[in-house]
């Protein structure tokens, strides 16, 4: 696939590209994972009352949201015990996860979380009443680079 794309590149064109690189490979997992993310993508431009061209952060959005599904099927496969279906969600999200931004490390997180808990105790806000705030502006900050559920996980831990 591509390993370093080129700033112009679209990520629907890194996509369309990397589809006939894993298809000339054979490769079953990307070329299918791949078709399907690109699916949902049309699906998504075409959802509304006209068609539209998804920008980069919508189409990232889509690609997060694929992804959220594959790791949330593969927790049930595994509860189910079903490793096989498991594995193949999760190897279904690494492919995804290839047009993800970077995620922000834990300890990039915490450092975000220790300033906006600090903002909010400066503003009289302190403990459990204080979440909501620090999660919106820890979510302003963080941007991409964190999910909500990391966010919210990271701000429960640091005021609890």
């Amino acid at each position: 696939m591509v390993d370093m794309p080129n700033a112009h590149d679209s990520v629907k064109a890194r996509l369309q590209a990397d589809l006939t690189v894993a298809m000339k490979a054979r490769d079953d997992i990307a070329t299918s994972t791949i078709r399907m993310v690109r699916s949902a993508i049309t699906n998504a431009e075409v959802a509304g009352d006209t068609a539209v061209e998804l920008t980069d952060e919508q189409v990232i959005a889509v690609l997060r949201s694929e992804g959220k599904k594959r790791l949330e099927a593969a927790d049930v496969y595994e509860q189910a015990g079903r490793a096989e279906s498991a594995a193949k969600e999760r190897s279904e999200f690494a492919v995804i996860e290839r047009y993800l931004p970077a995620a922000m490390s834990d300890d990039d997180l915490a450092v975000l979380v220790d300033a906006a808990v600090a903002e909010a105790v400066a503003g009289g806000a302190e403990g459990p009443r204080a979440m909501g705030q620090v999660i919106k502006v820890v979510r302003e900050r963080a941007g991409d680079g964190a999910d909500g559920g990391r966010i919210a996980a990271a701000v429960k831990a640091r005021l609890g």
